[in-house]
């Protein structure tokens, strides 16, 4: 179950931030033995595709922090992060890891389905953020966006190392998520019925 646990990690990073998790792949499997990738995902560890995942994160990091910007990059990402997503959890999923030595054994014939699994977990993660942004904005004035960026990117780093160096832990967070969508949900209805009892009395008066 540690590769189920390294996927989920990973795309859920993804959805965060979709550059993280992949350069961490990466980096990791090509300046460290922390992480074996196995043969159809090697090129995540080539020279050029870590410089051009580094630039783009450098791109998204930027632009995440700027209201207005950050909105219409969340929009873009809504493709990319869930694409990153299913890669991420394919290639963390049936790698070698510090805690995952035969991770053939869980997808054994179905390769296709770590790659889903990552694009639904990754995109799930990416609607959240993109609708909890505006209020952050709405709420500050704009000036919670780059707080709220840097705290996302610091989570996906984060969870990313610790998906592949201590799966279990990705539980912790998955738990966290929860609790966050609960209450984000709970607040926007919260925030829902006062408007619409503020309304009611304007309409009386």
């Amino acid at each position: 179950m540690f590769e189920v646990l390294t996927g989920t990690g990973l795309a859920a990073s993804a959805g965060l931030n979709a550059y993280i998790p992949l350069l961490a792949l990466g980096l990791l499997s090509r300046y460290s033995n922390l992480i074996d990738l196995p043969s159809g995902w090697t090129w995540l560890g080539n020279g050029w595709v870590i410089v051009i995942l580094a630039v783009l994160l450098a791109v998204e990091m930027v632009a995440d922090k700027v209201p207005v910007v950050d909105h219409i990059n969340d929009v873009v990402q809504t493709v990319v992060r869930p694409t990153a997503g299913g890669l991420a959890f394919g290639a963390g999923s049936s790698s070698e890891t510090v805690t995952v030595s035969d991770p053939g054994s869980f997808f054994s014939s179905h390769q296709w389905v770590p790659v889903a699994v990552g694009v639904v977990l990754a995109f799930g993660v990416h609607l959240l953020k993109s609708a909890a942004r505006p209020v952050v904005n709405a709420t500050t004035g704009g000036f919670g966006a780059p707080v709220a960026s840097t705290a996302e990117d610091a989570t996906s780093v984060v969870v990313s190392l610790v998906a592949i160096l201590l799966p279990v832990l990705v539980l912790a967070f998955l738990v966290g998520l929860l609790a966050f969508l609960y209450w984000f949900l709970r607040r926007r209805s919260d925030r829902r019925r006062e408007r619409e009892a503020a309304r009611a009395a304007g309409f009386r008066v």
